[in-house]
C-alpha cells in the first residue's frame, strides 16, 4: 500500500469516474485502474462497485476512503512540522462555519488574513453542525467555527467569543409595543425558524421541548432570510447579537433585547485532535479578535497566543 493508491481512490471517490480520476492524477486510465486494483488485492476487498455508474465505493470502500483522507492529512501535518515559522503561515486553509455566523465572520476572515498573510489560501464553506464535524473527523477541513458544547471526543474546542439574541418583531406583532421581549413570554407568540425547512414554531412545539436555548430551535438558514420574511409577512424571528450591524438602520427599530432570563450561546473553533498547525490557528483567532467586539471575546479567549 502507498500513500498514491490512496490519493486515487480519494480521486475516484472524488471524481465518481475513472477516466475523470485518471486526467485529473496525471495519468492514464489503465495505470490508474491496475493501481486501485492492487490495492484492493493487496486489501482482499472491492474498493469500488465498477458496475454501478457513476461509480461508487463499496460499504467498506466508503470505510476505506475515509481512513485515507485522515492519512494523508496526518502525513501532511508532518510536512508541515518542518517548514519555518514563515511558511507555517502559507498554503491551504479550509474552514467551515455554520450557517449563523458565516454572514458575520466571513467577509472579515477574508479581509484580514488576505491583507496580513497573502499566502494562505482561505476557503470556506457554510454548513449544518453535524456536517462541520463530519468534516473535521474526515480531515475534509481544517477547523470548524460552531456553537458550544461541540461535544465530540475527537474533536479539541477553543471557545472564541459570546453573544446574547434579539428578537426582530414585526408592528403588528403585541411584542412590537415593549422595549424588551420576556424569554418566558416566547412560549405564547409563534416565531419563524429555519428547521426542517422556513416555518413558523409551533407554540406547542416550545413549551414540549423544555429547552428554549437557539441551538434548539434553530436549525440554520441565513438570518436576514427570516428578516425579510418577518418584513413581508409579519411575526418575530429571533437573532443573534453579531448580526445588529448586518441590519439597516431603518430597520433597527424593529429589535428588542430577550430577557428574563437573558439568551445568549458562545462560538467555538473546532480543531481535530491531531491539529498541529499553531501559527495558522492563531492567525485565526487573531481575525476573529478583529471582527468581533472586544466585549464580547475578552472574558472568552485566552489573552496569550495559543499553544497545540
Amino acid at each position: 500500500m502507498t500513500l498514491q493508491q490512496l490519493r486515487y481512490i480519494i480521486a475516484i471517490d472524488q471524481y465518481r469516474h475513472f477516466g475523470k480520476a485518471a486526467e485529473a492524477c496525471g495519468l492514464t486510465q489503465s495505470t490508474l485502474s491496475l493501481m486501485v486494483k492492487k490495492l484492493e488485492e493487496e486489501l482482499d476487498v472491492n474498493i469500488f462497485d465498477r458496475d454501478s455508474h457513476p461509480v461508487e465505493p463499496t460499504e467498506i470502500g466508503r470505510k476505506i476512503i475515509d481512513q485515507a483522507k485522515v492519512v494523508l492529512y496526518n502525513v501532511y501535518q508532518i510536512s508541515v512540522m518542518t517548514r519555518s515559522e514563515k511558511e507555517l503561515v502559507s498554503g491551504s486553509l479550509k474552514i467551515a462555519l455554520i450557517s449563523t455566523v458565516a454572514p458575520v465572520l466571513v467577509p472579515g476572515l477574508f479581509k484580514y488574513v488576505g491583507s496580513r498573510f497573502p499566502s494562505i489560501d482561505l476557503k470556506t464553506e457554510e454548513m449544518l453542525t453535524d456536517t462541520v464535524k463530519s468534516k473535521l473527523r474526515k480531515a475534509e477541513v481544517d477547523m470548524g467555527i460552531l456553537s458550544h458544547p461541540v461535544q465530540d471526543s475527537d474533536l479539541l474546542e477553543i471557545p472564541l467569543y459570546s453573544e446574547s439574541f434579539y428578537a426582530y418583531v414585526s408592528p403588528d406583532n403585541p411584542a412590537y409595543s415593549g422595549k424588551t421581549v420576556n424569554l418566558d413570554s416566547l412560549q405564547d407568540k409563534s416565531i419563524w425558524i429555519i428547521k426542517d425547512g422556513i416555518r413558523k414554531l409551533d407554540v406547542d412545539e416550545i413549551r414540549q421541548s423544555g429547552n428554549n436555548t437557539y441551538e434548539s430551535l434553530f436549525e440554520g438558514g441565513r438570518v436576514g432570510l427570516l428578516i425579510q420574511i418577518v418584513n413581508d409577512i409579519g411575526g418575530m424571528t429571533i437573532i443573534p447579537e453579531t448580526h445588529l450591524g448586518l441590519i439597516p438602520q431603518s430597520l433597527r427599530s424593529h429589535l428588542r433585547q430577550i430577557v428574563s432570563p437573558k439568551l445568549s450561546r458562545t462560538i467555538s473553533l473546532a480543531i481535530r485532535s491531531d491539529y498541529i498547525h499553531e501559527a495558522k490557528l492563531n492567525v485565526v483567532v487573531d481575525a476573529i479578535k478583529s471582527i468581533v467586539p472586544k466585549s464580547q471575546w475578552e472574558n472568552v479567549i485566552r489573552k496569550e497566543r495559543l499553544k497545540l
